[in-house]
């Protein structure tokens, strides 16, 4: 579901709202990104100024493209818990030109299905409002948690197309991924749970 606040156009779910960034957002993204659980499967944590950079280039994301990475509150509390939402990678590969689905929660929220209903809401809104004709996302492949989110929004894994990651060095231990993809036509065709 769409709604209008003043903060701009937002998703909805059950139990969250996906929105666009706040100065009040900075601080505990910064806490998430400094998070050695969460970033276990990204290159590095990032220090506070790094973490600021990070969503400044999410929200000129936004400006540039209409679309992006959404902060993430819980409609319960109003805490911000992560980002959901969609990006163009910044790199090139075989896949690219291409537009990835994404989260990152902060770990206590892992495991309530959060991450699946965020993204089941971008996926609708990705398909529907925004006419998309694939997204894609990809991972490590021992980032299990992430994969799983992939396989409940229908999307699927071709193993010749897993990829070494054009960021990270030759011998880099995080530079092969896994790369998984959904169509327009077979999200249509697909099983999609209610949230």
């Amino acid at each position: 579901m769409i709604s209008s606040r003043n903060d701009g156009a937002v998703l909805l779910t059950g139990r969250l709202i996906l929105r666009h960034w706040r100065e009040s957002d900075r601080e505990p993204f910064a806490r998430l990104n400094a998070d050695p659980q969460v970033m276990q499967f990204l290159p590095r944590l990032l220090l506070p100024e790094e973490s600021d950079a990070a969503a400044k280039r999410i929200e000129d994301h936004f400006r540039r493209h209409g679309f992006g990475l959404y902060a993430v509150e819980l409609r319960e509390s109003g805490v911000f818990i992560g980002f959901i939402g969609l990006s163009i990678p910044a790199f090139k590969a075989r896949f690219s030109p291409c537009i990835e689905i994404g989260w990152r929660l902060a770990a206590e929220y892992w495991g309530q299905g959060l991450a699946t209903e965020g993204a089941r809401a971008v996926t609708r809104h990705a398909f529907g409002e925004l006419s998309l004709e694939e997204i894609v996302s990809f991972t490590v492949p021992s980032n299990f948690r992430s994969r799983r989110v992939m396989e409940k929004l229908g999307m699927t894994h071709n193993p010749e197309e897993d990829f070494n990651h054009p960021q990270l060095p030759p011998g880099h231990p995080l530079r092969r991924h896994v790369l998984y993809r959904l169509s327009q036509s077979g999200w249509n065709n697909g099983p999609m749970e209610g949230v």
